[in-house]
C-alpha cells in the first residue's frame, strides 16, 4: 500500500483529500505546516507528497528543497491556489514531478497521482536492473534463458538503436513497460525522458488534454497553460501502454500528430513541434481489434513499424526457477530474510500452474511466501495459487465455502471473513469480465458500471 503525504493548512481539504484517497487504497499522512511535513518524511518517508505551494510557516518551494535534501527521488506534487506560472515553473525545475492549481478536479489528480506512483514504480525497477547489470550479471539472471525470452532480448537489441516505432503484444503481466523501458535504455535517447502512459487509465474527457495539453481558458477549471505528456517526452520516448483503449475519435488525433509531428494545445491554435519516440502496448490482438472497427487501421500500421510479441510465463515454463530466485532474492533484501530457495514439491506447484497473471503474479506469489517463511526454504503451504480457471463458471458459494473453511480454522472474526470473501468473489468478477472483453478496460468497466479509474485501481490491488 503506497503512502502519501498530504501538507496543507486547509483542514477541510486534507479531510476531504484523505477520504478521496483513502477510498482508492491509499495509506494516508498529514501534515498542517512545513515544520510537521519534514518530520512525517524524516520518520515515515511516504511514497508521495501533495504538497501546497503557500504554508503559514514556510513557502512550498522551500519545502520541496528540503525533502530532496532528505530524499533526492522523493515524489513531490505541488498544489497552488494562486495559478503562479512562475512558481510552478520554480518548481519543476527543483525536482516536483508535476503540479495542480485549486480547485482541481478529483479525477485529474487521482490519474496524476498514479502515473507518479507508476513512475516511481519503474524507476526503481529500472535502478535495481542497473545494480544487477554493475554486478556484471547477464540478462538471463533475471529475464530468463529460454529460447522465446531470448528471442525478445534480440528483437530489442536490434530495434532498440533505431527511431522505429515499436508494438509490444502481450497478456498482462508479460512485462511489456519492462521491455518499453529497456528499448530507451538501449537507444541513442536513453538520457531524454522516458513517460509512460496508461491509456486505459485515463478518463475519456481528460484523454486529449493530458497527450496535448491545454491553454489557460481552454475549458472550465483550465487557469494556465499545461504541457501534455507528449512534450514531456520530448526527445525521448513516450511509451502509449492499453492503446486499444483510446476512443475511435482520439485514435484520428494521435494520427495526425505521429504523422505530422506537431501538435496543438486544447484550446490554441499555435503549433508545436514534438520529437518524441513512439512505443505501444496493448494485451490483447491488435488484427482483431482493427477489424471488429476498434482500432483505427491507418493508426495501426503508422505503429506497427516494428512488433515484439512478448511470451506468456506458461509459454516459457524453463524461465520460472530463474525468476523465482531473482523474485526471492529481492524479497530477502526487502524483508531482511535469508531464504536459500523452494523446496522440491513447492517448485513442483510453480511449474504446474497456469500463470494468468504471468510474471506479476510469480513476483506476488514469491514476495507472499517469502515474508510468511519462518524456515530456509518456501514450502507448499505458504503458496497461495488462485486455481480456478477463469473459463469456468463462477460459483460464489464454492469459493465462500473454500474461504470460511480456512479463516475459521484461522479463528478469523465474521467481520473478517465477510471482507475476504467479498474480495475473493469481486477479484472473480473483474477476472471474468476482463476476460470476457478480451482485456478491454473501456468495456469492463461500462459492464461492471464503474469508471475507468476504480477499475484501474481494483486491478492493482488484486494484481491483475
Amino acid at each position: 500500500m503506497e503512502k502519501i503525504l498530504i501538507v496543507d493548512d486547509n483542514s477541510d481539504l486534507r479531510h476531504n483529500l484523505s477520504d478521496l484517497l483513502k477510498e482508492e487504497g491509499y495509506d494516508i499522512l498529514t501534515a498542517k505546516n512545513g515544520k510537521l511535513a519534514i518530520r512525517e518524511i524524516k520518520n515515515n518517508s511516504p511514497d508521495l507528497v501533495l504538497l501546497d505551494m503557500r504554508l503559514p510557516d514556510m513557502d512550498g518551494l522551500q519545502i520541496l528543497e528540503k525533502i530532496k535534501e532528505i530524499d533526492k527521488s522523493a515524489i513531490v506534487i505541488m498544489l497552488t491556489a494562486y495559478a503562479d506560472i512562475k512558481d510552478s515553473v520554480n518548481a519543476m525545475k527543483s525536482g516536483a514531478f508535476d503540479y495542480l492549481t485549486k480547485p482541481f478536479d478529483n479525477e485529474e489528480l487521482l490519474l496524476v497521482i498514479k502515473r507518479a506512483l507508476q513512475n516511481l514504480s519503474l524507476n526503481n525497477e529500472v535502478q535495481r536492473l542497473r545494480e544487477k547489470l554493475k554486478e556484471k550479471k547477464t540478462k538471463e539472471d533475471f529475464m530468463g534463458n529460454s529460447s522465446h525470452i531470448s528471442k525478445v532480448l534480440k528483437q530489442v537489441e536490434i530495434v532498440a538503436p533505431t527511431d522505429m516505432t515499436v508494438i509490444l503484444q502481450g497478456e498482462s503481466g508479460t512485462g511489456k513497460e519492462l521491455i518499453a523501458q529497456m528499448i530507451h535504455q538501449n537507444s541513442l535517447r536513453k538520457n531524454k525522458p522516458f513517460i509512460a502512459i496508461d491509456c486505459g487509465a485515463i478518463p475519456e474527457p481528460l484523454i486529449e488534454s493530458e497527450l496535448f495539453g491545454y491553454e489557460k481558458g481552454a475549458f472550465t477549471g483550465a487557469a494556465e497553460r499545461k504541457t501534455g505528456e507528449f512534450e514531456r517526452a520530448n526527445g525521448g520516448t513516450l511509451f502509449l501502454d492499453e492503446i486499444t483503449n483510446l476512443p475511435v475519435s482520439m485514435q484520428a488525433k494521435l494520427l495526425r500528430v505521429i504523422q505530422e509531428r506537431k501538435l496543438q494545445h486544447l484550446g490554441g491554435n499555435k503549433k508545436i513541434n514534438i520529437d518524441a519516440r513512439m512505443i505501444t502496448a496493448t494485451n490483447v490482438d491488435f488484427r482483431k481489434a482493427v477489424k471488429a472497427g476498434q482500432f483505427r487501421e491507418d493508426l495501426f500500421y503508422r505503429l506497427n513499424e516494428f512488433h515484439i510479441k512478448l511470451p506468456t510465463l506458461r509459454e516459457r515454463q524453463e524461465d520460472i526457477p530463474i525468476l523465482i530466485k531473482y523474485f526471492l532474492d529481492e524479497a530477502n533484501r526487502e524483508f531482511s530474510k535469508t531464504i536459500r530457495g523452494v523446496s522440491g514439491n513447492a517448485m513442483k506447484l510453480f511449474l504446474d500452474y497456469h500463470w494468468p497473471g504471468n510474471i506479476r503474479e510469480l513476483k506476488n506469489v514469491v514476495r507472499k511466501a517469502t515474508l510468511l517463511s519462518n524456515s530456509h526454504e518456501i514450502t507448499p503451504d505458504l503458496i497461495s495459487l488462485d486455481n480456478a480457471d477463469s473459463s469456468e463458471e463462477f460459483h460464489p458459494d464454492q469459493n465462500q465455502n473454500i474461504a470460511f473453511k480456512h479463516d475459521l480454522d484461522d479463528g478469523a472474526s465474521l467481520k473478517e471473513i465477510t471482507q475476504k470473501v467479498t474480495k475473493t468473489i469481486e477479484k472473480d468478477v473483474i477476472k471474468q469480465i476482463l476476460t470476457k472483453v478480451g482485456g478491454n478496460k473501456s468495456k469492463a468497466a461500462k459492464m461492471l458500471k464503474i469508471d475507468r479509474v476504480t477499475l484501474y485501481s481494483k486491478m492493482k490491488e488484486f494484481s491483475l
